[in-house]
């Protein structure tokens, strides 16, 4: 083991085929979950994402076009680990932030809460357990609040599906295991597109290299389009 799986001890984590019921080793709260350390400890998304609320400051006050940018300073902050639930919010905040900067017409305050609300509906390991991560689906989120989508619309309800699509189409491309860095850099980068193609905003893009690899247990190496040099 090199890096930090468990919040509460450190171990490994492992998973689950049929969930169980499982009391938070933080708060208490029971809940079925397939998600623990090989030594028991289970820790419930909200505990998990404690602080995550911050990043709604943080995306008030940013005037960055690049969205890849603000995930960057998102990752950076104490409540982001390596991987977890907290990129289901981020990826979406990032690019409504993003998108406003660039001449969207959105009330960015509202955009970001209800944002917030709906990514932290998708569990963590909804990669593995429900064939959608989490990060593509917070895109199709991000599409969905700046086109105005409801299950009743027509053009809005088809774009967020294709949002959604083109994201998980990047990330199963690549395959697994999980790397919630790179799921986000691949969904920002196909909505940076997207948005250009049927919004016609253009957001701000860079060359992305991962940083975090080394902090990443599963880190698939040269088969990752954003490994710097191929471990």
């Amino acid at each position: 083991m090199k890096n930090e799986e468990c919040l509460i001890c450190k171990a490994p984590l492992e998973y689950l085929e049929i969930g169980e019921l499982m009391e938070c080793a933080i708060c208490h709260k029971k809940e079925i979950s397939k998600t623990r350390c090989i030594n028991g400890h289970y820790v419930c998304n909200e505990c998990h994402t404690e602080g995550m609320d911050a990043i709604i400051g943080v995306c008030l006050e940013e005037s960055s076009k690049d969205p890849v940018e603000i995930l960057e300073k998102m990752m950076s902050m104490d409540f982001c680990h390596m991987h977890g639930p907290e990129h289901h919010v981020m990826v979406g905040a990032s690019l409504l932030t993003a998108y406003r900067n660039a001449g969207g017409d959105i009330d960015l305050d509202s955009a970001l809460a209800e944002m917030m609300s709906r990514g932290k509906s998708v569990p963590g390991g909804a990669c593995g357990f429900w064939g959608a991560c989490g990060a593509g689906i917070s895109s199709g989120m991000f599409v969905s609040i700046i086109s105005g989508s409801t299950p009743l619309e027509n053009k809005p309800f088809a774009l967020s599906h294709k949002m959604t699509s083109r994201s998980l189409q990047a990330i199963g491309d690549i395959g697994g295991p999980r790397c919630c860095k790179r799921d986000s850099y691949l969904s920002i980068l196909e909505a940076i597109d997207f948005v250009k193609e049927n919004f016609g905003i253009g957001m701000d893009r860079h060359k992305v290299t991962c940083t975090r690899s080394s902090e990443n247990n599963q880190c698939i190496g040269k088969r990752c389009p954003f490994s710097a040099a191929g471990k």
